[in-house]
């Protein structure tokens, strides 16, 4: 197969395996998105669904969470790796919310990357997610996958989002980077498959004999 052969039979097969693509971090809009995604770093997505009810009933709104100590915020979300850091940057986040975009959260990359704590993926999840802006986030998942189905060379995780974008419909992006965290998760985890073991590694590479190895995100 070409890697374009390749990528077509992904799109296929994830299409069918995963039709529904609903949003792994639980949240009411933009702004609860937002902080959930940020605390995803380092921190698993169940682990933050358990973490943010809890900190939402301090504050859900930019206004409200402005006015929360950063002391109370790292309490709320102690079991999440990073916390201290993680709390500080949603405190000052909030309020440059309030005081530069009317306590709205930005539907434009830049701006979102302009605030405290959020990069590139977290930027590009909250526009993919809460905007429907087409946007490819690239996580751990999507870094081993891309590699291991020869879509991507893996040199970072700029170079993977790029060949992506490159190798799939602009109007699939938002479901199909879902669809790829999804099946890493449940059939190519980092330990479960290494380039042999699951349906689409064997599709794409069945004569592989030897463990694929990966660079990391």
């Amino acid at each position: 197969m070409t890697r374009a052969e390749r990528a077509e039979f992904v799109h296929r097969r994830l299409a069918e395996l995963y039709p529904e693509t609903p949003a792994p971090l639980n949240h009411k809009d933009t702004f609860t998105l937002l902080v959930a995604v940020l605390l995803s770093a380092q921190c698993t997505d169940a682990r933050v669904n358990k973490v943010t009810p809890g900190l939402f009933a301090l504050a859900d709104t930019p206004h409200r969470m402005q006015e929360v100590s950063v002391e109370e915020i790292k309490s709320a979300i102690s079991s999440c790796g990073l916390a201290p850091r993680k709390a500080k940057a949603i405190s000052a986040l909030s309020k440059i919310l309030v005081e530069r975009h009317g306590g709205e959260v930005p539907d434009s990359l830049e701006a979102l990357e302009a605030l405290p704590g959020v990069g590139h993926k977290t930027a590009s999840v909250v526009i993919s997610q809460g905007f429907g802006v087409p946007a490819f986030p690239v996580d751990t998942h999507i870094h081993r996958l891309a590699q291991r189905w020869g879509l991507a060379s893996g040199k970072n995780v700029v170079d993977t989002e790029k060949a992506l974008k490159g190798l799939f419909p602009r109007e699939s992006w938002n479901r199909l980077h879902l669809q790829i965290i999804f099946y890493g998760r449940e059939y190519c985890s980092a330990r479960g498959c290494d380039g042999r073991q699951c349906e689409i590694c064997q599709a794409l590479f069945p004569r592989r004999r030897s463990p694929v190895s990966t660079r990391k995100a």
